[in-house]
C-alpha cells in the first residue's frame, strides 16, 4: 500500500513540473492540427477517387 501511496506523491512532484501551453499556444497547435487533418483528409479521398476510377475503367 506505501508503493501506490509514494507513486501518487510522485505523480504529483512530476506534474507540477509540466510545462502547460499557454492560450495563444494551443490554439495555434489546434490550428495547426485541423489544417494537417483536413489535408490528409483531402489527399485520401482524392487518391481513393483515382484508384476507384483505375479499378471500374479495368474491371
Amino acid at each position: 500500500m506505501k508503493a501506490v501511496a509514494r507513486f501518487f506523491v510522485n505523480v504529483k512532484k512530476e506534474m507540477k513540473k509540466v510545462r502547460w501551453p499557454k492560450k495563444k499556444e494551443m490554439i495555434k497547435f489546434s490550428i495547426a492540427t485541423i489544417a494537417i487533418v483536413c489535408f490528409f483528409m483531402a489527399f485520401f479521398s482524392l487518391s481513393d477517387g483515382i484508384i476507384s476510377g483505375i479499378v471500374k475503367v479495368f474491371s
